[in-house]
């Protein structure tokens, strides 16, 4: 199966602006890690003296360095230089996944016109669904995502839009209150499980905790700034439950209308210091440097028609979550157990301590 990157890349547009711009990104990231353009350029695999004409030009470009640079010591960003790199990560968390998911289509389109059928899975956006995908396509597995929220993922499934939903919801004394969001869609005759992750939600903060949050009640203090979920995704449903258990009012926490698509994109607003807090997994939290306080947790799933469990594709799902290989590097994701992966159960056997609504 032929397969499709599409990158997000920007330039600068000023008269004499360099082109190499996405060079200098590159070569900041690693001055980041390696602290010295020497060893910066080694990595990269270009001259000292190639890399230093980077740093000149953009120094020259800005008006301002993007690097200090103090004799007899380690090169570090400027300022001007981390609110370019934090920038950059944070146009690259909000849209890489639109941009996946355009490549799947993309990948499915071509694919269809001379294989025929393509695997369409949509699904709320997390790590590990994202794992699983690049394992199909090593596996040559044709298939066509589509990053929905999980109502939405859901309510596909039920439309015959897609052939495999992905949802979460929480374990615990609101599983029943999630569950009921969904259940017009579920049908317990119809519809089967397939185990993806159990995994932590909770509050993400600024490395040091500078706000000092340690509840849901401590986003709600004076000049605390929230960046939240979209509405209708599966977190952002957990997060209005969650204050409405705690007696919570979300009129007070300043940002809460606002709308990041994935978990990543609300970590990198975060870390850009355009807020102080949001709410999403762990991982998102720690693949930026963040802090993270536990609140719940909860168990994704793959929902899937039952007469297409043993269907070759779905197998092949199930084969790769079941995989040693999947389990180790999905077991190196914060926050994400996959003890259970690519197992099977039926809505009645994943529920059945509750009485949900779902077409009998």
């Amino acid at each position: 199966m032929l397969k499709i990157s599409i990158k997000p890349q920007w330039q600068l547009s000023s008269e004499g602006a360099s082109q190499a711009f996405p060079r200098l990104l590159e070569l900041l990231a690693t001055v980041e890690t390696e602290r010295s353009i020497a060893g910066a350029a080694a990595k990269l695999g270009v001259s000292y003296r190639h890399a230093w004409g980077l740093i000149r030009q953009a120094n020259k470009e800005f008006g301002a360095p993007v690097l200090n640079m103090t004799r007899g010591r380690r090169a570090t960003l400027s300022t001007l230089g981390e609110k370019l790199l934090a920038a950059d990560r944070r146009i690259k968390a909000r849209i890489t996944p639109l941009l996946d998911s355009l490549a799947s289509e993309l990948e499915a389109e071509i694919e269809r016109s001379h294989s025929g059928p393509v695997l369409r899975i949509h699904a709320s956006h997390g790590y590990a669904i994202e794992l699983m995908r690049q394992f199909l396509l090593r596996r040559n597995q044709p298939i066509e995502l589509k990053y929905r929220g999980s109502m939405e993922a859901i309510a596909s499934l039920a439309g015959a839009s897609c052939d495999v939903a992905g949802f979460h919801a929480p374990l615990g004394d609101l599983q029943g209150a999630v569950l009921a969001f969904y259940a017009r869609w579920l049908d317990p005759r119809r519809h089967v499980l397939i185990n993806l992750a159990t995994r932590r939600q909770g509050i993400m903060v600024a490395p040091h905790n500078p706000c000092a949050i340690q509840s849901l009640g401590d986003l709600a203090q004076p000049g605390v700034r929230f960046v939240n979920r979209q509405f209708g995704s599966g977190t952002r449903i957990l997060l209005d439950l969650l204050l409405k258990r705690e007696s919570l009012d979300s009129r007070r926490i300043a940002g809460y209308d606002t709308g990041e698509f994935t978990h990543s994109a609300v970590a990198s607003c975060i870390a850009s210091g355009l807020a102080d807090a949001g709410f999403g997994v762990e991982q998102g939290a720690r693949s930026f440097g963040l802090e993270f306080i536990p609140v719940i947790s909860e168990r994704y799933f793959l929902l899937c028609d039952a007469a297409s469990l043993d269907a070759p594709a779905v197998r092949r799902i199930r084969d790769v979550l079941s995989s040693k290989q999947f389990r180790a590097e999905a077991g190196k994701l914060a926050g994400i157990d996959v003890t259970a992966a690519g197992t099977t159960l039926s809505l009645n056997e994943a529920f059945a301590d509750l009485q949900v609504d779902c077409r009998a």
